[in-house]
């Protein structure tokens, strides 16, 4: 069992940037992806993008490629998304997730966070 917590959402203006954290604890996290997804009322929870824990390697969706950073502090169980130059189309509830491989479909995550709200307005 991975218990996920984010924390870190908010409203900013747009042009902004906010930093969302998920810390994972309960089994060994080290052989996990760790990915974070959105969703807007209405619509299908979107990929934002992943990272291997172990290989620190990260991917990410094209709708956010050069603005957002994943990255994790292994010392502290701890993924990030370093949110930059934010749109209004950015706004959603961001989730982060794990898995042990890495998917765009949220079917391939087996643990959730709670989620946390970010507003961008214009």
């Amino acid at each position: 069992q991975v218990l996920l917590v984010e924390s870190g959402g908010g409203l900013v203006q747009a042009g902004g940037s906010l930093r969302l954290s998920c810390v994972a604890s309960g089994r060994t996290f080290s052989s996990y992806y760790m990915s974070w997804f959105r969703q807007t009322p209405g619509k299908e929870r979107e990929f934002v993008g992943a990272i291997s824990w172990l290989r620190d390697i990260t991917y990410y969706a094209d709708s956010v490629k050069g603005r957002f950073t994943i990255s994790r502090d292994n010392a502290k169980n701890t993924g990030y998304l370093q949110m930059n130059s934010l749109k209004p189309e950015d706004t959603a509830v961001y989730y982060c997730a794990a898995g042990q491989s890495w998917s765009k479909s949220r079917n391939g995550y087996a643990y959730w966070g709670q989620g946390t709200q970010v507003t961008v307005s214009s």
